[in-house]
């Protein structure tokens, strides 16, 4: 029972569930942060499906554009009003069920005649009079508003301006009579002014909204408000008061709670839900360039009829100029008047965007039972198996959020069910962001929590046995206690050895503190580059080191990785040596250059823990280790820098390797080929190189069948071509030996073993 309540109540299980409990608290806390993540996901929801663009005879709104072209052609902005006068007449005949204009006349006309008879220097007094006499541009206007259906447009702003004295605005709107107890306006965007239209104008109108939008922190338009306060009153929308034009209607009528604005209420049957406050969510679409028609073309009166007859047509404008310019979920740029077109669309398509409020009550339970099966099952069934069970709960969130969304409509169903269809509208939004981004931070809490658990202890093993044992030794005991006993495992390694040339001389400069010093400044660049080409150092023996391929780790390429360690061990030999002469220079000492000598081998040994039951080491034995080591003594003899055995070459086919002699090394009763490791693949490559191995493999074939002046000429050959190869050394060895047996022939059952009485 105590183990039970142990594990129940683990450290792991009441940390998630404390997580748990702080998602809830952010979830319905709903800070600024959580709401940015979940419209920008709504974002992608609706560019990877924006609203289909419906055909022209389903469009109830043309924008009149006050396009570049059309500023070109008629003149800069504004226009005089008798020209805009004229473009509502126009439309007025063409057909249009009313003209809105997404821009306020909020000055009179600069080109009224009396203000012309004012502005003008060199008018006589009677031309003066008879300007000042004629209609101005701005009554023209009005009365040509008062013959047709004309909403005008207001801007609102947030701060206080200077405005327009002029009549009462027309109300327009209504409460509901059972919201007569709320106060709706402490919901909606509340403007401190009000820039109105000249008197005149706005008299004359049969309707009047706002146009102002309130895009989102990010600059994106997403929610367009259908309702504003202004003083004590609430004040429609551009795009809703042309709908109450439209409709006929007196006034439009708000439905509202305590909790906020529910809809609106254009006829009895045309209702326009919102949010609490009075938003709406359109679902865009991709800005229809084929609704915008050209205002020069309705003056010349040249437009596509079409376009006109039966539509609701509203003045905007998409010049960049004036400074009209949205965004969109859909657009990044969309001229401003397009929005109120998109939310009239929307409200004669019912194309909303809406999230239900039982939306945050699956949302909730999607965090908290997703949350709950981390915790339960992550220390229970470990991170692999509860991995999978994530990806099932997040794809599910994620498919079920998507076509809720974009709508489902299957038809038909597998052929048992022909007569079924499945389908549904879509157009809601569920947020599964938040939820699977809790469930994954919870299950990744968890995880590592077990983790560091399991660390802790790995990291309890490698401090009690660092001091005893090698660091890849440590590594695979802290994976596995259980290899913490004495034993081996045989398997094909690549061994080398590595030893300093004359050190006995070299150390005689130094104390032992300097020597110290100096083996150290050797040993780290070697040492270096074997790790870097996954080997394991096996042991330090003074100024020797001793290394080895594929294990403890498994390695394909075991010799090729130790001829390359070879490589890059002499290439670090010149860097340190320059540095070591110039610490010699300013010690006032000689300095005498160190080299190496390599010696690499590979086959069958048998490697593990070896030693005693109190003290033991990972390291490796067999007679390949042997040869290894017999090898590195051998570079000094054959005057080479690397020589190899004849299953490591045989394994580096590739590389640049140089036949020495078959020889027979102290210790063993038979001959092994060996080989010298001159340079990689692109050495061996190389006509230089090819040239001399070719010589040297002719003056090796003469010495063996005993035809000595022939192998005497041949090392001649050879010589010359030795330039940037360190192995005339080879070359002096031969000629000796072809001397000596020119005066004491060998047996004549030699087979040209060389039998060596040094180690």
């Amino acid at each position: 029972m105590g183990k039970f309540l142990r594990r129940a109540f683990s450290f792991e299980r009441l940390l998630g569930l404390g997580l748990i409990a702080v998602f809830l608290a952010v979830y319905i806390s709903d800070p600024y942060p959580i709401q940015f993540i979940r419209v920008k996901t709504f974002d992608f929801y609706q560019r990877m499906k924006p609203r289909e663009i419906p055909p022209l005879a389903q469009k109830p709104v043309t924008i009149i554009d006050l396009d570049e072209d059309s500023l070109n052609e008629i003149g800069q902005w504004p226009w005089p009003r008798n020209i805009v006068a004229q473009l509502v007449q126009n439309l007025m005949q063409m057909g249009a069920v009313l003209v809105a204009f997404d821009i306020v006349f909020a000055e009179p006309d600069r080109m009224n005649p009396s203000d012309v008879a004012d502005s003008l220097d060199g008018l006589d007094e009677e031309t003066k009079k008879k300007l000042r006499a004629l209609p101005g541009n701005d009554q023209a206007f009005a009365n040509v508003i008062k013959k047709s259906r004309v909403v005008l447009g207001q801007a609102g702003y947030w701060e206080e301006r200077e405005a327009i004295a002029g009549p009462p605005i027309k109300k327009s709107v209504a409460l509901l009579k059972s919201s007569k107890d709320v106060d709706p306006k402490r919901f909606l965007p509340h403007f401190k002014s009000l820039v109105r239209n000249v008197p005149v104008i706005e008299k004359a109108a049969a309707g009047h909204g706002i146009f102002s939008l309130v895009p989102e922190p990010d600059g994106i338009v997403r929610r367009v408000p259908t309702l504003f306060g202004f003083k004590d009153d609430l004040f429609p929308s551009l795009a809703v008061e042309m709908l109450r034009v439209a409709f006929n209607r007196r006034t439009i009528v708000v439905q509202a709670d305590r909790a906020g604005i529910l809809s609106m209420k254009v006829t009895p049957r045309f209702q326009i839900p919102t949010d609490k406050q009075g938003r709406v969510w359109p679902y865009f679409s991709k800005s229809d360039k084929s609704k915008y028609v050209p205002a020069q073309d309705v003056l010349a009166g040249t437009v596509d009829p079409a376009l006109i007859k039966g539509k609701l047509t509203i003045v905007g404008t998409s010049a960049v100029g004036l400074l009209d310019i949205r965004s969109t979920p859909v657009d990044s740029v969309i001229p401003g008047v397009e929005i109120h077109v998109q939310l009239i669309e929307a409200a004669a398509n019912g194309a909303y965007l809406e999230r239900p409020n039982y939306f945050i009550g699956a949302e909730l339970g999607l965090i908290l039972i997703g949350g709950l099966l981390m915790v339960i099952l992550v220390p229970m069934a470990g991170a692999r198996w509860t991995m999978i069970l994530f990806f099932i709960i997040a794809s599910g969130a994620a498919v079920t959020s998507w076509f809720l969304f974009a709508g489902l409509d299957l038809h038909p169903l597998p052929e048992m069910f022909p007569n079924i269809r499945l389908k549904a509208a879509g157009g809601m939004l569920f947020d599964a962001g938040f939820a699977v981004g809790s469930i994954l931070l919870l299950y990744t809490t968890l995880t590592y929590t077990g983790y560091a658990k399991e660390e802790a202890q790995r990291r309890q093993t490698r401090d009690a046995f660092s001091k005893y044992l090698s660091p890849a030794m440590v590594e695979k005991v802290a994976e596995d206690p259980d290899q913490l006993k004495l034993g081996g495992d045989k398997r094909e390694l690549t061994l080398l050895f590595c030893d300093v040339c004359g050190f006995t001389t070299i150390s005689e400069q130094f104390d032992a503190v300097g020597l110290t010093s100096l083996i150290n400044k050797l040993l780290t660049p070697l040492t270096n580059v074997i790790l870097s080409n996954q080997g394991t150092v096996d042991k330090y023996m003074g100024d020797c080191v001793m290394a080895f391929w594929n294990a403890p780790m498994d390695d394909e390429n075991h010799a090729r990785n130790g001829c390359i360690s070879a490589l890059g061990m002499l290439a670090e030999m010149q860097p340190l040596n320059d540095r070591l002469e110039a610490e010699a220079e300013e010690e006032g000492r000689r300095h005498i250059p160190l080299q190496v000598g390599l010696g690499l081998n590979s086959g069958e040994c048998v490697v593990g823990n070896m030693g005693s039951e109190q003290r033991f080491d990972y390291s490796v034995l067999g007679d390949t280790v042997n040869l290894a080591a017999r090898l590195e003594g051998q570079s000094k003899t054959y005057g080479v820098d690397i020589v190899i055995g004849p299953t490591t070459q045989a394994q580096v086919p590739e590389m640049a390797t140089i036949e020495l002699d078959f020889i027979q090394v102290k210790g063993k009763t038979e001959g092994v080929h060996i080989h010298a490791l001159m340079g990689d693949e692109a050495i061996a490559e190389s006509k230089e190189f090819l040239s001399l191995k070719q010589a040297c493999d002719q003056m090796i074939a003469s010495y063996r069948t005993q035809e000595w002046a022939k192998a005497r000429e041949s090392v001649g050959k050879c010589r010359e071509l030795t330039d940037g190869f360190r192995i005339a050394g080879l070359f002096d060895l031969y000629e000796g030996r072809i001397a000596d047996y020119e005066a004491n022939p060998p047996a004549a059952d030699w087979d040209g073993v060389f039998i060596a009485t040094t180690k």
